[in-house]
């Protein structure tokens, strides 16, 4: 299933966009013209009980520490390639939405991207984003907020 086909069946309304090829969250922002603190960034993390999506701000990175802390497990650790192609078959290699529920996964959200009303994101390839309200993101994704991003 699509993120749009995904968003439709839910009732959520979002902006489709397609745009230059970006590969990286920060170049996303730059390619929708907004700052990277409204582009939803994901990281897969794999720990003892399996596999979590954390979202973060573009400009920022995941601290790990913090997530071992939030779910109680020294063992997380960044996902793989290898895991997040299988995890991920759909997507593009590093385009993929940051919509856990969409792929059966946990989703932690970083308190910052609550700054802004709206979110921008990839919708499953490096030339297609979606934008949508941040309050939509958090209903259908139900995630765990908790300050879980760092500076690189």
């Amino acid at each position: 299933m699509t993120l749009a086909s995904f968003l439709d069946e839910r009732g959520i309304n979002y902006e489709r966009h397609a745009h230059a090829t970006a590969f990286t969250a920060q170049r996303l922002a730059d390619a929708e013209h907004v700052s990277g603190y409204m582009v939803a960034k994901p990281v897969v993390v794999r720990g003892s009980s399996g596999f979590a999506m954390c979202v973060v701000p573009a400009p920022l990175h995941v601290d790990l520490q913090r997530v071992r802390a939030l779910l109680d497990d020294p063992a997380v650790r960044l996902a793989t390639e290898e895991e997040m192609a299988q995890l991920f078959p759909d997507c593009e290699l590093g385009a993929e939405p940051p919509v856990g529920c969409l792929y059966g996964l946990k989703t932690i959200m970083d308190d910052r991207l609550r700054e802004d009303e709206h979110l921008v994101m990839q919708a499953g390839t490096h030339i297609e984003a979606i934008r949508m309200r941040r309050e939509d993101f958090e209903k259908v994704c139900r995630p765990i907020v908790a300050h879980i991003a760092a500076r690189a």
